[in-house]
C-alpha cells in the first residue's frame, strides 16, 4: 500500500472516531456510555408552576351533654345537626363536630376536653355544659371553675379559636339563691373571656310541655327547631 493511501485509510478511521463519540457522554459512576438526554422543549403555556393549594374547611365543635347528643332523638333531628343541615345549604366552609356525652357536668368536660382537642382543632368552639350542675344542685362555684378551666385549655391549645357559650338555667326547685348565682355565672365567664354568649340556650323551649320529650327536660324534634334559631343568631356573626 502506497503512502497516499496508507493516509487516506487513517484518515478515514480517526473520522469513524470522531463521528461515533458525537451524541455520547461517559457516566461517572461506572464509566459506562449513554446517550446524552435531549434538551428539554419549552413548558405549555396552559400549565400553572404554582402549587395547587389544598382546600380545607373550618371546624365548628359543639362541647355539651345530652341537649347537644340530641337524647332521644336521631342525632339529625337535634339542633347540632341542624345547624350542620344550615351550614351545608348556605355552602359554607364548615364542618360540624357533635362531642355532645349524655350527663356530662362540667367536671366530666374538665376531664374530656384535652382528648377532643388532641383529635379536632375548632374555629368555633360551642361551650354548652353546666346543666346537669343544676339538675344535681352541684356548688356554682365548682361549675364555674370547671367551665373557666375547659375555655383555659382550649385557648392555650388554639389561641385563634372563638368560644360561644351557651347559657343555662337551674330550675326553679333548687331555691331563688341558687337559680341567681347560676344564671348569673355566663354572663360573667363571657365577659371574662371576651366570649360570644347565648343568653338562655333552651329559650321558648324550657317548661314547655309541647316542645319537649314526656321527661320534660329534653327538647323534642320542635324544640330543637327553635333551639337552632336561638344558637343561630349568635353563631352566624361568627362564621
Amino acid at each position: 500500500m502506497n503512502k497516499y493511501l496508507l493516509t487516506c485509510h487513517r484518515l478515514f478511521f480517526l473520522i469513524l472516531i470522531v463521528l461515533s463519540g458525537i451524541g455520547c457522554a461517559t457516566d461517572s459512576t461506572n464509566g459506562s456510555a449513554k446517550q446524552a438526554p435531549a434538551k428539554a422543549g419549552p413548558a405549555p403555556s396552559d400549565v400553572s408552576t404554582k402549587p395547587v393549594a389544598e382546600k380545607t374547611s373550618k371546624t365548628i365543635l359543639f362541647f355539651g351533654n345530652s341537649l347537644s347528643a340530641g337524647y332521644g332523638l336521631d342525632p339529625a333531628q337535634g339542633f347540632v345537626g341542624l345547624i350542620e343541615k344550615r351550614i351545608d345549604s348556605l355552602n359554607l366552609n364548615y364542618k360540624v363536630v357533635n362531642a355532645g356525652n349524655s350527663g356530662e357536668t362540667t367536671s366530666g368536660g374538665k376531664e374530656r376536653v384535652g382528648w377532643i382537642l388532641e383529635n379536632y382543632q375548632p374555629d368555633i368552639f360551642v361551650l354548652e355544659l353546666g346543666g346537669n350542675d343544676a339538675l344535681r344542685g352541684l356548688p356554682v362555684a365548682d361549675a364555674e371553675a370547671n367551665l373557666q378551666a375547659i375555655i383555659d385549655a382550649v385557648k392555650e391549645k388554639y389561641p385563634a379559636t372563638k368560644i360561644l357559650l351557651a347559657g343555662m338555667m337551674a330550675p326553679p326547685n333548687m331555691g331563688n339563691e341558687y337559680t341567681t348565682k347560676f344564671a348569673a355565672m355566663y354572663p360573667r365567664l363571657a365577659k371574662k373571656n371576651n366570649a360570644s354568649l347565648i343568653p338562655f340556650l333552651l329559650d321558648k323551649v324550657g317548661g314547655e310541655p309541647t316542645l319537649n320529650l314526656p321527661d320534660g327536660i329534653h327538647p323534642n324534634i320542635e324544640g330543637h327547631q327553635i333551639v337552632r334559631e336561638t344558637i343561630w343568631k349568635e353563631l352566624k356573626g361568627l362564621l
